[in-house]
């Protein structure tokens, strides 16, 4: 463990459970947040000293360590000032991970990351493994220290957010999905959000195992760093790559593992995150028909591709989780045409240039909402595709249903943030589970 005394900055989700771990362990530990998180002041029942709507710089005489919750910037006002004293500065991801000596899958990517991670949990549960999944995915890793069983593997979610703030971390096992423009807002460049994403090999010994995407442009030829074996998944019948989809099969060490057709999830890019998964779990040692089974039986998640309903003939997706233009590409892709799609809400400084092709081969029409709704109109104009300017997506979600035939698909996939209207992603896509109810 790093020395304290420690402060917290951020006092959200994961912050709050970094804090509590410190203090569960006796440490002096201060936290301090720019707003007023939910719960924050009830930190002070465990002896944390709360300090909110502040930006911390104060709270850093006498400090050790520094730890900077997942949604603080490097450039806050407190982090800056801590790295000029010479305190050392960690995120919770890593703090964690020091505290909890399991076995760890770790798992990065722009898009897809919580489905191959929920999918791997599923294939360890499937092989009868003690598992727990954890990380971005929602439940903060400090949460798990003292709670897990000594056999029990944690597959842990890692956004370019928490590996930017690594020193140590090591996964025995860590995978790459892919890698697209997002949190340019955050990141200053493309290269930068790269790096921050490969810090999850960084570390990684003789032993351990690295897992990444062979068709992904940005890895090649690149050196992945870590000392670790490298296991490739791959499209095509290549034979460097040990899981590889060709003719619509599945391939494990050059054999049929599952048929893609057999899987419960849609789109081509699901078919990637399975093949992720399964890579992780073989070279992990799981038997390979529990995790084609598992394979098979894996409905997906919540606000990824979605089907909420289906209405005289008409089938509406809720893929809310698309909050990149990529994201929103691999949606449109998952169907031949006929799709009414609702686009829009905060951009995040990435261009929608590259959604011009799905949208021109694959869209009756598009919906166009939020902040980015002109932005979007101005860049899908050479699609030649009917575009609606709605003033919010229950008159979206109206517009694209009444206009939609049998065949047809209403899609939500916005390519955008959801906080011009939602405070996240699941707000945004409960409420179109509400307005598609109010058909």
């Amino acid at each position: 463990m790093p020395e304290g005394p420690f402060l917290v900055i951020g006092l959200a989700r994961s912050g709050s459970a970094a804090a509590r771990l410190l203090a569960a362990r006796g440490e002096q530990v201060r936290g301090v947040d720019a707003g007023h998180p939910d719960d924050a002041e009830r930190l002070a029942e465990v002896g944390v000293e709360v300090l909110l709507n502040a930006d911390g710089t104060e709270l850093l005489d006498g400090v050790k360590t520094v730890v900077k919750s997942p949604g603080v910037p490097n450039d806050a006002t407190a982090i800056a000032a801590a790295r000029e004293r010479g305190i050392d500065v960690i995120g919770e991801l890593e703090l964690a991970w020091r505290a909890i000596p399991n076995r760890f899958v770790a798992i990065t990517g722009t898009n897809g990351k919580t489905t191959t991670a929920e999918l791997l949990g599923s294939l360890y549960r499937a092989a009868g493994e003690q598992v727990t999944v954890a990380g971005n995915v929602g439940t903060p890793l400090a949460s798990l220290v003292g709670e897990l069983g000594e056999g029990t593997t944690v597959v842990c979610e890692c956004s370019s957010f928490q590996l930017e703030d690594t020193n140590y971390f090591a996964p025995e096992c860590a995978v790459f999905l892919n890698l697209a423009p997002d949190h340019l807002d955050r990141h200053p460049n493309r290269e930068e959000y790269l790096a921050a994403k490969l810090r999850i090999f960084a570390n990684q010994g003789n032993d351990d195992i690295a897992i990444y995407n062979g068709d992904e442009p940005a890895l090649a030829g690149r050196d992945l760093g870590g000392c670790a074996r490298r296991v490739r998944f791959c499209s095509g019948a290549d034979p460097d790559c040990e899981v590889s989809f060709s003719q619509g099969t599945i391939f494990w060490d050059g054999e049929p593992l599952i048929e893609a057709s057999e899987l419960k999830l849609t789109g081509d890019h699901n078919v990637h995150n399975a093949m992720a998964a399964a890579a992780a779990a073989l070279t992990m040692g799981l038997d390979p028909d529990a995790v084609r089974e598992s394979l098979r039986s894996f409905g997906g998640l919540p606000h990824r591709l979605e089907l909420v309903a289906e209405l005289d003939g008409v089938r509406f997706f809720n893929d809310s989780k698309a909050t990149n233009v990529s994201a929103a590409v691999a949606a449109l892709e998952s169907f031949d045409g006929g799709v009414r799609a609702i686009l829009g809400g905060r951009p995040k400084g990435e261009p929608f240039e590259p959604l011009v092709e799905p949208v021109r081969e694959r869209c009756a029409a598009c919906y166009l909402i939020g902040e980015a709704a002109e932005q979007i109109a101005t860049a899908l104009e050479p699609a030649a595709v009917p575009l609606h300017r709605c003033e919010d997506l229950d008159d979206a979600v109206a517009r694209a249903a009444a206009a939609a035939a049998p065949g047809e698909v209403v899609l939500l996939s916005p390519a955008c943030a959801s906080f011009d209207a939602y405070r996240d992603f699941e707000q945004r896509g409960d409420a179109f589970r509400v307005a598609v109810g109010g058909l």
